[in-house]
């Protein structure tokens, strides 16, 4: 850190400072934590809304994986599953594959996970996860990922998003579903 700037530093940081200066204090901060999420930049400390009166360290944590940008406040799933209000136990294992994937970067999931994570939600337990993963998956909710994996589908996705507002989700639902054109057999004819 306590190198001197080479001239090509020196013109992005410029640029950065041109392009911020008119833009608000809590919009720095904000676009600053993008900018060092999208890096996978460990930040610690506070990013005050006057940079001078801070002591901020930047640490690098390269995982190789790709940054994600769930737009989501950080939440946690107790708290997640109370604004959704889930009242069946699909509804709630649904919310729990979305957290998992928006919030954990957890995108597949095993049954245990679930069940883990609605442990850590501090939530009923089901009467049996499998059975209700697996009713969720009749619906269109949850598809397979591979390896014996489960995954919440897009549908799944936009349900979760809806709730609480279960009209809105079961409006979203049958405008998704298309109706099945009858099979005609070739046989016979």
């Amino acid at each position: 850190m306590g190198q001197k700037p080479d001239s090509r530093e020196r013109a992005v940081v410029q640029k950065i400072l041109d392009l911020m200066a008119p833009i608000d204090d809590s919009d720095k901060v904000r676009i600053l934590r993008t900018v060092a999420t999208y890096f996978d930049l460990q930040v610690s400390g506070n990013l005050p809304a006057h940079p001078t009166s801070a002591t901020t360290t930047v640490t690098t944590s390269r995982t190789g994986r790709e940054p994600v940008f769930s737009g989501h406040q950080p939440i946690s799933p107790k708290d997640f599953l109370r604004q959704k209000d889930p009242k069946t136990d699909v509804e709630r294992a649904m919310c729990l594959a979305y957290y998992l994937a928006h919030f954990k970067d957890i995108p597949s999931f095993k049954t245990a996970d679930i069940a883990k994570m609605n442990t850590e939600a501090a939530q009923r337990k089901f009467a049996n996860t499998a059975y209700t993963i697996n009713n969720g998956a009749t619906t269109g909710y949850f598809v397979g990922a591979g390896g014996g994996n489960k995954q919440l589908s897009a549908i799944g996705e936009q349900y979760v998003e809806a709730l609480p507002d279960r009209q809105a989700a079961r409006a979203m639902m049958k405008q998704r579903a298309r109706p099945r054109k009858a099979r005609v057999s070739g046989r016979g004819r």
